[in-house]
């Protein structure tokens, strides 16, 4: 890609102005923003004597020693070296650590050996800006002659006319007059200058340096940061006295808290599976052996992840559940214990090693072909999921193989460490029975049973009708891409009018933080970056300004029991007195992850296309104006298109013709006086900085001085008719030789005005980008809203035409890919049912268990008030493989006892009375594997709750339903003297369909 980049940008060079060179950013993404970081001074405190004198830091005349002996005293000067130290001393080393692609600088000033002429001494020598700049140059190079040979010896020749300090540069000769030399000091000031700036950055309330080290492509960012800032610590002990770098921004504490999180969750769920299963199984080493599967199980699941470059994170870790990985295990270890408990039972004494390895041995060779049948319905749910593109794909499909690989790995160890490890402990008297608990839960589900039978058609019916009901809630129900991720900071976009300068924004962007770091002690550092910095890979302008706010550790706050709305609440409060700033909230990954796919930073973009900026900017304020009335949006904000100011110089063609000059030589000249020209660098020692030609700061910003500025004229052009030699300087010192001179403002006039702050395009087409966030309420009900209501009352201009971006636009997108895929992960799972028993009426029979977990999902997440989100929808999709082992379990057991001459409706109630226990097993291994999940509060915990809602609660319905509905449908599709389907009735093939079933 980058190859093509770089072929096109060699074809659009010709199309560009002349010194314009583009150049592609680091091998980087958006995202690969890992550390930021600040530098800035340790001010001195207290009295004058406690400040050093005479050493490198603070003097006593505050002012602030380098340690190449360079006394700073002025604001702009610290700000200076602060940028130098930025770029030589910390940057170049962070750039060497491993996936590093670069480090961005925003704030301080690049430093600049400034040449700043005066023109009217210029134009008294008879001399011009050109000749003052074609100096420069001239002056400022090295040369050789080759080498020579002496005494042996062969000599480089090298003539060093490099310049290496201001008074080198003041001393070089512009021009002689008379015999007498003129030096450059004598008509410039020479002296350490300020860069005209597009960014500054800012810290607490003081202006400071800020660093980004930038992610190489497909690097780790846990890794990353976490070298980078290592790094940055060992730098600091380098650093010259009084400065200091400090991270303020850490990736690796995000990654840290949510994998926090995930471990939390995934102990937690581990230990309730495990004492589930000591509940349920009755035999104490049976569930321990059986339990054992998880952290092995997890262990083989680590070497797919390493295979295929899976790393451990929210997503691939957050959605594992130890009851479904353990479920083969469970089957293996039960099997086992049955037939070493009868053969225990029928010799009537404890069995030899060799009788419990043949026992075993027998005992999972019964089940190869059950467990496989039962795993790959699960394992084939998945799949869809790990097909997944797009951004959903990215998130989602790391989940899906590392479920895959923790159910192979609980395969591998149920056919091989399971079986081994029964034979070697199960070495006592073995029994193998009902519990307290399954004899209790018999006791009451027998009564329900029969009942649910009598009333069948009843009981179906209402099963129906709850179906049809959570059916109306998921169409009423909100919805949203992926839930918000608390990020644990705050980012406060602030925007001002777009005639901002960067030194008024920095300003008032100073006098923000100091009203934040007031008003908000929850707040640990805040810091800004304003405009646009050094790599320019996130462009702003000068009006714009990003705040960083990085919150305490909530066990610091005042009051740990506010939320992140109540904080930005108070900041507001605390800005509500600051005039002229436009306040927009959010969070710094979340920010930019919105901006890189849509190009906005908000959760609702409605992009206005259009030829005219006539017809697209008021169409925008009509629709910003219906998402500000719309219930849930704030921060509307229409793209600032206009209103920034412009200097206009209208060279009068007519004039310069008479004259005998040319457009470009005015044009060079404003361009050179007021934009300024770089004419070499000096260098010291390996450190490189610019010298620039530029008028001095008092010329450039007054428009009557501007006009008065001397443009040379052509040896042989002659004053107008009538110009009056003493006329401003049409004619200074006539009696020099030429060149002459006539005013700027006699050849130009100088305008003030308005025009195009910025100029938008997507896909070639200029377009105005009307933004919102949403809070309070779904997305897709917001949406769903604005949409209505701009129809109504919107009218759009003829060729204009609208386009919905934003979080909503990946809501939109995942929407249309599963409405693919969720089908064909159900289709899937009906396949497979008809493979198992050879019977579309069995395949339908036990399908019914799907509607009926979807119907659990459904209230789980209405009763939460959770809104569905692609995380949902994930959850859904492997609820639909959960769903079908129970009615596995029921209705081939069924079938197999009807083989053997048990009656209907006696067959039906024994069935599911001997797979009870099989079904709560799987039901609250299931379900409690996500309770932790569905109940956490940590960092990342937002994500895992709508899966493991919907998981739980489909999981329980399932249960619930299966237990009453399934043993009615089973009844209501056959006759008592109806014979099942010989493919059905097989033995060998009853074996296949489930291991539980035997």
């Amino acid at each position: 890609a980058r190859q093509q980049v770089a072929e096109r940008l060699n074809q659009a060079k010709g199309t560009l102005p002349a010194g314009v060179e583009p150049s592609m950013g680091p091998v980087s993404t958006g995202l690969g923003e890992v550390l930021m970081y600040t530098v800035a001074f340790h001010h001195p405190q207290g009295k004058d004597s406690d400040i050093a004198d005479g050493k490198p830091g603070w003097q006593s005349d505050h002012s602030y020693l380098t340690p190449e002996g360079q006394h700073l005293r002025s604001d702009i000067e610290l700000a200076s070296y602060l940028r130098t130290v930025q770029a030589w001393i910390i940057a170049p080393q962070l750039r060497q650590v491993p996936n590093v692609a670069g480090v961005d600088s925003i704030g301080g000033y690049e430093r600049q050996y400034l040449v700043a002429p005066d023109p009217f001494k210029l134009a008294s020598y008879g001399l011009s800006m050109r000749q003052l700049v074609e100096v420069l140059e001239a002056n400022n190079q090295n040369a050789g002659g080759r080498f020579i040979e002496r005494f042996g010896e062969s000599y480089v020749v090298r003539a060093d006319g490099r310049v290496r300090s201001i008074e080198d540069i003041g001393t070089i000769v512009i021009a002689n007059r008379g015999g007498t030399p003129i030096h450059i000091h004598e008509v410039a000031t020479v002296s350490i200058g300020k860069e005209m700036r597009t960014g500054s950055a800012s810290r607490d309330g003081d202006e400071s340096v800020v660093g980004t080290v930038q992610m190489l492509l497909g690097g780790n960012s846990r890794t990353v940061a976490s070298a980078a800032n290592e790094r940055l610590q060992a730098i600091a002990a380098s650093l010259p006295p009084d400065v200091y770098a400090e991270a303020v921004l850490n990736r690796q504490n995000l990654v840290n808290a949510t994998i926090a999180t995930v471990e939390k969750n995934l102990i937690e769920g581990a230990l309730l599976v495990t004492a589930v299963l000591f509940l349920m199984l009755g035999n104490l080493r049976g569930a321990l052996i059986a339990a054992l599967v998880i952290p092995l199980s997890m262990l083989l699941a680590a070497i797919g992840m390493v295979r295929y470059g899976v790393s451990g994170n929210l997503m691939s870790l957050g959605a594992l559940d130890f009851g479904i990985i353990v479920d083969a295990a469970i089957i293996i270890v039960e099997n086992c214990l049955r037939l070493l408990a009868e053969r225990q039972h029928h010799l009537g004494r404890l069995l030899t090693v060799q009788e419990r390895v043949h026992e075993v041995f027998n005992a999972v060779r019964q089940m190869v072909q059950p467990v496989l049948a039962g795993q790959a319905i699960i394992i084939t749910v998945f799949i869809p999921i790990v097909l997944l593109t797009g951004i959903e794909g990215k998130m989602f499909a790391p989940m899906g193989l590392t479920v895959i690989f923790a159910l192979i790995g609980s395969l591998i160890l149920s056919f091989t460490f399971v079986p081994a490890i029964v034979a070697l402990l199960c070495t006592g008297k073995i029994s193998e029975g009902d519990n307290w608990v399954v004899r209790f839960a018999k006791k009451v589900y027998t009564p329900s049973l029969r009942w649910s039978l009598r009333w069948r058609w009843s009981v179906i019916g209402g099963t129906v009708a709850l179906f049809l009901v959570a059916v109306v809630l998921f169409t009423r129900m909100g919805s949203e891409f992926v839930p918000n991720l608390d990020e644990g900071d705050i980012l406060l976009s602030a925007k001002r009018i777009p005639s901002t300068g960067i030194t008024q924004a920095t300003a008032m962007q100073l006098e923000v933080e100091k009203a934040i770091r007031r008003g908000v002690p929850e707040v640990k550092v805040i810091f800004s970056k304003n405009g646009t910095a050094e790599a320019a890979a996130d462009p702003m302008p000068p009006n714009v300004s990003d705040t960083y706010l990085m919150l305490k550790p909530r066990s610091e706050w005042p009051d740990p029991t506010i939320t992140k709305a109540e904080i930005i609440a108070k900041a507001e409060v605390a800005l509500k007195d600051l005039p002229g700033t436009s306040l927009g909230w959010g969070q710094p990954i979340q920010e930019r992850f919105n901006e890189l796919v849509s190009g906005v930073r908000g959760d609702v973009a409605v992009k206005v296309f259009g030829d005219r900026y006539e017809d697209l900017i008021p169409t925008a304020n009509a629709i910003a104006e219906v998402l500000s009335k719309t219930p849930g949006g704030e921060d509307v904000k229409v793209e600032q298109v206009e209103g920034l100011p412009a200097v206009s110089f209208e060279i009068k063609r007519d004039v310069i013709a008479r004259l005998g000059l040319n457009v470009a030589e005015v044009q060079d000249l404003i361009s050179t006086a007021i934009g300024g020209r770089e004419t070499g660098i000096l260098f010291e020692g390996d450190r490189r900085f610019p010298i620039l030609v530029r008028l001095p700061e008092d010329l450039r910003n007054d428009p009557a001085k501007l006009k008065q500025l001397p443009v040379p004229l052509p040896e042989q052009a002659a004053p107008e008719e009538g110009q009056r030699p003493d006329q401003g300087l049409a004619l200074l010192r006539p009696n020099l030789p030429e060149p002459r001179f006539v005013p700027l403002g006699t050849i130009a006039n100088l305008t003030f005005g308005e025009g195009l702050n910025q100029i938008s395009r997507d896909n070639g087409k200029r377009r105005v980008v009307v933004q919102a966030n949403v809070r309070g309420r779904d997305l897709g009900g917001f949406v769903a809203d604005v949409q209505v209501a701009v129809a109504k009352q919107v009218k759009l201009p003829a060729g204009t035409w609208l386009s919905w971006g934003g979080t909503f636009q990946n809501l939109t997108e995942a929407r249309e890919r599963l409405v693919i895929i969720v089908p064909g992960a159900l289709l899937l799972v009906f396949f497979l049912l008809f493979t198992t028993f050879n019977s579309v009426k069995y395949a339908m029979l036990v399908f019914s268990g799907v509607p009926l977990a979807l119907t659990g999902g459904i209230a789980a997440l209405w009763i939460t008030g959770i809104p569905f989100s692609i995380s949902a929808a994930v959850g859904f999709i492997a609820l639909s493989g959960v769903a079908v082992l129970n009615g596995l379990v029921v209705v081939g057991h069924i079938n197999h006892l009807r083989k053997h001459g048990t009656g209907l409706d006696e067959a039906i109630i024994e069935g599911s009375l001997t797979k009870l226990r099989p079904m709560l097993m799987t039901a609250l291994v299931g379900a409690l594997g996500y309770v932790p999940m569905a109940l956490a509060h940590g960092q990342g915990a937002e994500v895992q709750k709508p899966l493991a809602s919907v998981v739980i609660g489909g999981i329980i319905s399932s249960a619930l339903l299966t237990l009453y509905v399934l043993p009615a449908l089973y009844r209501v599709w056959h006759k008592p003297d109806e014979q099942i389907d010989n493919d059905c009735d097989d033995p060998e093939h009853l074996s296949k369909v489930h291991p539980r079933i035997s």
